[in-house]
């Protein structure tokens, strides 16, 4: 395994980070469909994921209504110390209307809650989920803070903000001297470049790390999907659910998927292994997070962080994937600096 560093801390996190919405549900209207993995099966990934020198596991406490921090906790055990935990709150975990958001109320609450079901002290990262419009960022950041002056949570950060979110919130956290995020978690993958307009540039020039979720874009990009509807993996989750949760186009999805097809073949891996690979080569990106139903999933997916792609097999897959670019964007290339200093005039 290889490791970087989260963000402009001195904590080392892997890159392959183990997500858990696999975990717990089998009940569940929603996360029945995700895996509902048992504690057995979920001892047996954990395992296996520490073993291959993973260290970072993320979680949130609205998987499975709180099973999957459960199965978590009870799976991690003794080895706490080899894990960085990080787990995320503001989605409704309860039928109050203070069972959700972003105020002191709550993310005290759901802290508390998250601690007892993970079997833990602390927190090493703490994420706000989504962003909160009805609460003021700065009582979210004083809540945070305090949480981390009292040893509950070690470091901070957020998930499916925007980029001027979140440099408004370091601004309020720099004003008042207050625990800052360190990490941003995005949707980041083949089908989706989104994150390259704003959130990357942000994230390299505030120091921050960027984990990424569903690299394979609901597991379309595992290659087990052909145009038609055919698939090889028809207990799989997109199979079973009939849509895609990240939205992306299709006809440009098996655009990149046949370049993706073609570049693991060179390398004789899965196609799967090429799109975690790719994401590992981008700028800003930090850590994957990959969930898993089944061992041999989690295995390949592991195996990405040994697998180097070629300046050409980069270039076909960004010619394929490449978004267009956004206002403002296109027009800043137009102005971009070309002047030289003084006395050094071409």
């Amino acid at each position: 395994m290889k490791y970087r560093l989260l963000g402009r801390t001195g904590v080392w996190v892997s890159e392959i980070s183990l997500g858990t919405m696999t975990f717990g549900g089998k009940e569940h209207p929603v996360y029945r469909t995700h895996g509902a993995l048992g504690q057995e099966e979920v001892d047996r990934l954990v395992g296996t994921a520490l073993d291959a020198g993973i260290n970072f596991i993320d979680t949130a406490d609205v998987y499975a209504d709180g099973e999957s921090e459960e199965l978590l906790g009870r799976a991690i055990g003794q080895r706490r110390r080899d894990v960085v935990l990080a787990t995320k709150l503001i989605a409704p975990v309860g039928p109050g209307p203070n069972d959700q958001g972003l105020s002191r109320l709550h993310v005290m609450r759901a802290l508390e809650d998250s601690l007892r079901r993970l079997n833990t002290d602390y927190i090493d990262l703490y994420q706000i989920h989504n962003h909160d419009h009805l609460t003021p960022i700065e009582e979210t950041l004083s809540a945070l803070d305090d949480a981390v002056r009292q040893g509950k949570v070690r470091y901070i950060g957020s998930s499916n903000l925007s980029a001027w979110q979140i440099s408004k919130a370091l601004g309020v956290s720099a004003l008042h001297d207050q625990a800052k995020f360190v990490a941003n978690q995005a949707y980041y993958s083949l089908l989706s470049r989104d994150a390259e307009r704003d959130l990357v540039p942000m994230a390299e020039d505030a120091g921050l790390s960027l984990t990424v979720w569903q690299p394979l874009a609901g597991g379309f990009l595992t290659g087990k999907f052909d145009r038609g509807g055919a698939t090889t993996e028809p207990d799989s989750r997109r199979a079973l659910n009939g849509f895609d949760f990240v939205p992306f186009d299709e006809e440009k999805g098996f655009q990149v998927l046949d370049v993706l097809r073609a570049v693991a073949a060179r390398h004789d891996v899965s196609p799967a292994r090429v799109a975690i690979a790719w994401l590992l080569a981008q700028r800003a990106v930090t850590s994957v997070i990959v969930g898993a139903r089944k061992l041999e999933q989690l295995t390949d997916n592991i195996a990405a962080v040994d697998l180097t792609l070629t300046e050409q097999d980069l270039a076909e897959l960004d010619e394929v994937s490449r978004s267009p670019l956004a206002y403002p964007n296109w027009i800043q290339g137009w102005f971009a600096p070309t002047r030289t200093p003084a006395g050094n005039q071409a």
